[in-house]
């Protein structure tokens, strides 16, 4: 984390309850958070994110540990909502939204046909790239890479022993670059 010898006081001003030490230790996690849950497909990477955070206040008074640790237990909440979110969206699918709403959220955030375009182009390039690693590759790699976590964050955050969050890496990476390989060859 950047907060880096600032952690400690920071965490313990969240304890009680500071507004700042909150939007710090917000600030630092939620586009890494963020980014995880997109790259895994989430359903909802935004509601993830914010129950994510909620799970962190209520168990705050229960963690313990430094700036990696505590990394480690948020992305270790978070995985595990994503996981719930994916169960919950596969058993009961979402209420569709009214025509006229829909248009009008499409119309604030959507990008230009040509951004879209490009988005579309470079997401099915890394979809398709990741979607031919194991789902325990995946996440390895997601952390590792968008997460920033390090290897001993990102064994805790996925119940890994170090060994194998290298061996994953290790192997996801070598599955990667024979495939952009492989697809260099074709060109």
């Amino acid at each position: 984390m950047t907060l880096g010898p600032a952690f400690d006081s920071t965490l313990a001003a969240a304890r009680l309850g500071e507004p700042w030490a909150w939007a710090a230790l917000h600030r630092e996690l939620a586009g890494p958070v963020r980014g995880y849950l997109a790259a895994r497909r989430s359903p909802s990477p935004e509601d993830e994110a914010a129950d994510t955070f909620l799970d962190v206040v209520r168990g705050l008074p229960r963690f313990e540990g430094d700036a990696s640790d505590f990394r480690a237990w948020v992305f270790a909440i978070a995985h595990r909502r994503m996981v719930d979110a994916v169960r919950r969206a596969g058993r009961k699918p979402e209420t569709p939204v009214g025509d006229e709403a829909l248009a009008q959220v499409l119309r604030d955030v959507m990008p230009s046909a040509e951004q879209q375009a490009l988005l579309q182009a470079e997401a099915s390039g890394v979809e398709h790239l990741l979607g031919r690693l194991s789902e325990r590759q995946r996440d390895v790699l997601l952390l590792r890479v968008v997460a920033g976590l390090s290897g001993r964050e990102t064994a805790a955050a996925l119940d890994m022993t170090e060994a194998a969050v290298r061996v994953a890496q290790h192997r996801a990476l070598a599955a990667l670059r024979k495939d952009l390989a492989h697809a260099d060859a074709e060109v």
